[in-house]
């Protein structure tokens, strides 16, 4: 078979690396194709803005409810005038900052939480004012975090831009592409009733589209890693969707469903419950299929003389490490979110196989094997497509050719 040459702009020293051109044909037709269903899924599921809005009833505070700024000018344990039982107390002095009371000073309790927070005089909080009375009821609302939330999320960018330059800031354009898509698409449709599993796969791949094609550049070497990551959230999805259906999950992990219930009585919870496997799972496979599509890439630029079956082994000997530290990721992330729920299961005297029957954890758990069964078998299939996409090895040296001797 033919070999031309695919120009990568993204990863430096790989423009040699020629492809095979039925491989590269078919990839590109399948991607082409893809593309063409991930716009028509777009337009039909797009949400009206007559739909949205007629979906959506805000739930907006009571009349005589307004929020203020404060600033702390000091604090004390206990609290006057509140039975707290074992909670801790603490009483703040604040000066209100903003509206009818600017420059007044009153006392706000804080409790359990609010008094474990760390606030401080000097710091900044919001506090509720309600109407009740000659005088107005004062309480707390939640510490002011927006300075330091943005200070965080300017040094990441700093740090992106530093260590990663025009890369990084390639990837900073399709996280902010990504934002768009879930927030201005998919959340506006699941809102106003369109199939949940649709939405998620038609975001997701556009989404990776975008994503993919702005952090690494267009190539073959990049469309190979957009077809592993779709095909891996195919398997993702399918077995999400099988597990979800003979584990009998209704979708309804804890409160916030049930809250979300109360709004959206049409929402399907268990399609919802897709969307998150679906959404969780799309940057690990893009972190996976992309080192693997490179990989191949670099051991053929390499070895030009590997056949296909070693040029694949080579390949997944990579692929086997970066699953092992992946797999250790995706759990280690989950646990770390949820250390409050995993230490109630010391406080229990059900079995823990009961427990992880609880719809809480099962949903979670049916969550993360999916998403990594999906990542898992993204790895060969990612491997596979790259060792068939590039060039076939160069024939060995034959007779004197071999010493470098012209044959007349």
């Amino acid at each position: 078979m033919g070999a031309g040459h695919s120009h990568s702009h993204s990863t430096e020293g790989l423009e040699h690396v020629g492809v095979n051109w039925t491989a590269r044909n078919v990839l590109i037709g399948f991607l082409a194709v893809l593309g063409v269903l991930t716009v028509a899924g777009l337009i039909w599921l797009w949400p009206s803005g007559q739909d949205l809005s007629s979906k959506v009833n805000k739930i907006y505070d009571a009349q005589n409810l307004t929020h203020e700024s404060a600033t702390i000018t000091d604090i004390k344990d206990g609290c006057d005038t509140q039975q707290v039982g074992q909670a801790k107390c603490l009483t703040a002095t604040v000066t209100i900052n903003t509206g009818e009371d600017a420059g007044k000073s009153v006392e706000i309790a804080l409790l359990g939480p609010q008094a474990q927070s760390g606030l401080k005089p000097g710091d900044v909080m919001e506090v509720n004012r309600i109407n009740a009375g000659d005088e107005p009821v004062w309480s707390y609302s939640s510490a002011n975090r927006l300075p330091v939330l943005g200070v965080l999320a300017a040094l990441f960018v700093v740090v992106v831009l530093a260590v990663a330059r025009w890369k990084g800031l390639f990837a900073l354009l399709g996280l902010g592409f990504a934002g768009a898509v879930l927030v201005g698409f998919m959340l506006p449709a699941l809102i106003t009733g369109k199939p949940g599993i649709a939405v998620a796969l038609v975001g997701g791949t556009a989404i990776m589209f975008v994503v993919l094609y702005v952090a690494h550049g267009v190539s073959i070497r990049t469309s190979t890693a957009l077809a592993g990551t779709l095909l891996g959230l195919a398997i993702t999805v399918g077995l999400g969707a099988l597990s979800a259906e003979f584990a009998r999950l209704s979708g309804f992990a804890d409160e916030n469903e049930y809250d979300l219930a109360q709004l959206l009585p049409g929402m399907n919870f268990r399609e919802l419950l897709m969307v998150g496997i679906i959404v969780g799972g799309l940057g690990v496979l893009n972190d996976v299929t992309i080192t693997q599509s490179s990989a191949v890439w670099e051991l053929r630029a390499a070895a030009p003389k590997m056949s296909r079956g070693k040029l694949f082994a080579a390949g997944m000997r990579i692929g086997r490490d970066h699953i092992a530290s992946t797999i250790y990721t995706i759990v280690f992330a989950y646990a770390g979110g949820s250390m409050a729920v995993l230490l109630l299961l010391y406080f229990t005297d059900r079995p823990a196989t009961a427990l992880l029957n609880a719809e809480m954890f099962a949903g979670e758990i049916v969550r993360t094997l999916g998403s990594a069964i999906g990542l898992v078998l993204s790895v060969p299939i990612t491997t596979g497509i790259a060792a068939l996409t590039v060039a076939s090895p160069e024939p060995e040296p034959r007779g004197r050719h071999a010493m470098g001797v012209d044959v007349e």
